[in-house]
């Protein structure tokens, strides 16, 4: 049994009344975290840079199907800790099983990331992990329900939420200085290239190819669909516009969090020379309860969008806002500005994203990024690769979450997992 719930469990079983669970949930700051990382390729390496930075925190085990990774980011963290007792494994359940692990961070590729996070939950941790949530809609559904279940605290990777930048733009748009904000556009540059018609090959000792696939159907191995291009294909992930969906739509949820979408209508183009199959561009356009927002792939015509890969396009009554990761663009009448010094500061600052997230462990309080919020943030991206896909417009109902009348596209809201995996 995990600490805090040992210590909740306990203290109730003592003196035989329903005390305040928060109390014996804490773990004291004194104590050290221990965590564990899952998943050892480019965002795993920062997942361990990050967290072994901080002193209340112990790497305990590093997990990943591909030894070459798991050796180098072993003798990475050796490096940098020359005395770390940390464990190595290729199969995460022997992470799970551990009772001595509190915290899990999860940088697998993106259709492992809600079974882990599920697994992880039931086996009474609490979860750092990447974006996309998910890869399905059901996988979200079905990760809100053992979260709660089981009290964890999640934090989704969008570590952009954090910045100062982000926390401005919305104390902004919710002053009121821009009136009401009836359209954004959102965009992110660049797409799914095709990766040509690669020959299937035998898989490198070191790689556990069935077990990198993991839920996803069965595929011969080709280097491609593994490690850096996974997410070019629809079987492990939703190409740039998944990646990126959820970093430059949070500044929207943070700002205005839309309700009622009931409208998806998505164009786009695969690619033409290779196997890939997630969009080498898109457009979505997103029809709100009191909100149009439009995604594309290429900059939309406002001033200063051509200059930016990624952003975002506030439109209000009385003036308008343009932002990406770390500068923002205020145009209210004539004047151009970068801040209204007038409007106070309302929103309380992150004191960083892991950091964030390290102290809910403790306190038992949701972080910023928590299941709630991501899962609402990244459901319309959802939606939109399922438009694509269909190539058609889609109606959908915030309240069932079902799409209307359309069997076809309520078929993929979920996949069928490939044996022995299953969702609970």
């Amino acid at each position: 049994m995990k600490r805090r719930r040992f210590l909740k469990n306990t203290a109730i079983g003592f003196v035989g009344l329903p005390l305040l669970s928060s109390t014996y949930r804490y773990i004291a700051p004194s104590d050290k975290i221990r965590v564990a990382h899952i998943g050892m390729g480019n965002m795993g390496r920062a997942h361990l840079n990050w967290f072994s930075d901080f002193n209340d925190v112990e790497t305990v085990a590093l997990c990943d199907v591909d030894e070459v990774r798991l050796r180098e980011k072993l003798k990475l963290l050796q490096e940098k800790h020359p005395l770390t007792k940390t464990d190595t494994y290729t199969d995460f359940r022997h992470v799970l099983d551990r009772k001595d692990i509190d915290v899990i961070t999860c940088a697998t590729p993106d259709h492992w990331h809600a079974l882990i996070a599920i697994m992880a939950f039931q086996s009474g941790k609490d979860v750092y992990g990447e974006k996309p949530l998910s890869y399905s809609v059901q996988e979200g559904q079905v990760m809100k329900r053992i979260w709660e279940e089981n009290e964890a605290v999640f934090q989704l990777g969008t570590q952009i939420h954090a910045t100062e930048n982000y926390h401005r733009v919305a104390e902004i748009i919710q002053s009121g200085s821009l009136g009401k904000i009836h359209t954004v556009r959102l965009w992110k540059t660049g797409g799914s290239p095709g990766l040509g018609f690669p020959a299937s090959e035998i898989p490198p000792d070191s790689l556990d190819w069935n077990m990198w696939l993991g839920p996803a159907p069965y595929e011969e191995y080709t280097p491609v669909r593994c490690h850096g291009t996974f997410r070019y294909f629809f079987d492990y992930s939703g190409g740039v516009f998944g990646d990126f969906w959820c970093h430059i739509a949070d500044i929207v949820y943070m700002s205005l969090n839309p309700q009622g979408l009931y409208s998806i209508d998505t164009r786009g183009e695969r690619p033409w020379d290779g196997i890939a199959d997630t969009p080498r561009w898109i457009e979505a356009d997103f029809k709100f309860r009191d909100l149009d927002l439009y995604w594309t792939t290429t900059p939309p015509p406002v001033p200063g969008a051509e200059k930016m890969h990624i952003g975002a396009h506030f439109e209000g009554t009385d003036g308008s806002l343009t932002c990406d990761y770390n500068t923002r663009t205020i145009r209210i009448g004539n004047e151009m500005l970068d801040d209204v010094a007038e409007i106070p500061q309302t929103l309380p600052r992150s004191p960083g994203h892991q950091r964030n997230f390290l102290d809910a462990v403790k306190s038992r309080k949701q972080p910023e990024s928590n299941l709630t919020y991501a899962r609402e943030m990244a459901l319309p991206m959802y939606l939109a690769l399922i438009s694509f896909r269909l190539k058609r417009k889609l109606k959908w109902n915030s309240l069932t979450e079902q799409f209307e009348g359309d069997p076809a596209a309520n078929y993929l809201l979920s996949r069928a997992y490939r044996a022995p995996w299953s969702l609970p």
